[in-house]
């Protein structure tokens, strides 16, 4: 009898393409920050890629962005719009602010071009509606820039929760967050509002709801009770070099919220920027069957903080079942996000991360901020598309 490691070894067989032979896409890049350049590493180690575009609102960025990344050839643009009208694409990646991901997004879809978008979705749940209308009208993949359920232990917690092995699940424990980590190495983009939208909710929140989502089969969201708030971004002495970056904030470093599920699932969820303790605690998936503890990280970065463990019972006894931590070089997990995409693109494939999917996780989000900014539990309804 297979044992329970047995019966969850990932099957890593299947064909390999020689990209080297294969006529390179043409790709465009809106957005010349920091994640555009790991986007750019990542297009460079396709050999089937050329990089011919970018676009950036800031005059002068995109130029100096291309230069910096050693791409010789490429030609600028002051706005998404100029490039894709004056390009033959073949996709594009768009890495701007939070607050314009909808407008790059639908307007490529709308002139026959896929889409892989940086995470979050979108700001607002009205916002992704129209990306996935856009997306549905054009006939073309938008895919969205989740590369952590890319890593094999990810993919190996949603082995153990669809394998049966836990039983029915009904409850859901999630979360993460850093200690000290506001994003402002690159300036104010993640926390102000007119750029951002939101802070850590849609930063690293996104992250840990589609880990467990994605695990549980991304089940329709009812209703949510949500809390946010911005003890620490507000507070000059968070930034000993840059203190009038307090003024500045005006998106949450903290939120929280109890969301019912589909399928009478609860999810129990917090999310931090900074906060004052090393983890908000563990992943824990209960089932009938079994309980599932994943550890937390110290900062949250896209696998698990160790070996998991499954709390089960065999022959009447009460016993766990430790799941090694498989060696994945997350390193890679960026580029497995692009050539996923490019592979979908080229060959006629599903979107890696289809909008299908995440827009149950924008749509947790949207109804977080909005719960606390009513201070009520608030009733979430997606349209269908």
């Amino acid at each position: 009898m297979a044992s329970i490691l047995d019966r969850f070894k990932e099957n890593t067989d299947g064909g390999k393409v020689d990209y080297n032979t294969l006529p390179k896409m043409k790709i465009g890049i809106i957005g010349c920050g920091w994640i555009a350049e790991a986007h750019v590493a990542s297009y460079k180690m396709c050999p089937d890629v050329e990089i011919v575009a970018a676009a950036d609102l800031v005059p002068g960025k995109a130029e100096a962005f291309c230069k910096a990344q050693g791409l010789e050839g490429v030609r600028c643009y002051p706005d998404h719009k100029s490039m894709i009208d004056n390009e033959q694409l073949d996709a594009v990646s768009v890495c701007t602010y939070n607050r314009t991901h909808a407008e790059c997004t639908i307007y490529a879809l709308n002139k026959g071009i896929p889409v892989l978008c940086e995470k979050p979705m979108a700001v607002t749940l009205d916002e992704a509606v129209e990306m996935r209308k856009a997306e549905k009208a054009s006939g073309k993949i938008l895919s969205i820039g989740f590369q952590p359920r890319l890593d094999a232990n990810m993919q190996m917690i949603k082995k153990i929760v669809q394998s049966g092995e836990l039983g029915k699940i009904y409850y859901i424990q999630t979360g993460g967050g850093r200690r000290r980590g506001i994003p402002t190495p690159y300036g104010t983009s993640f926390i102000e509002d007119k750029t951002a939208g939101i802070g850590a909710l849609g930063d690293i929140g996104c992250y840990s709801l589609d880990m467990v989502l994605n695990a549980v089969g991304y089940p329709k969201p009812l209703t949510v009770s949500g809390y946010k708030s911005a003890y620490f971004g507000t507070r000059p002495d968070y930034y000993p070099t840059h203190p009038e970056y307090a003024e500045k904030f005006t998106v949450d470093d903290f939120a929280a919220a109890f969301v019912r599920l589909e399928g009478g699932i609860i999810l129990d969820f917090r999310i931090a920027w900074a906060m004052n303790l090393d983890t908000p605690g563990d992943t824990i998936i209960l089932g009938t069957e079994g309980g599932l503890r994943i550890p937390s990280t110290e900062c949250w970065n896209g696998t698990t903080g160790g070996p998991m463990k499954i709390y089960h019972e065999v022959c009447g006894e009460q016993v766990e079942t430790v799941i090694p931590e498989i060696e994945d070089d997350t390193n890679l997990l960026f580029y497995k996000k692009i050539r996923s995409f490019l592979d979908a693109v080229r060959f006629g494939g599903k979107a890696p991360v289809p909008t299908e999917q995440i827009i149950y996780n924008q749509a947790i989000i949207d109804g977080i901020r909005r719960s606390a900014e009513c201070g009520h539990e608030v009733s979430i309804e997606v349209p269908e598309v």
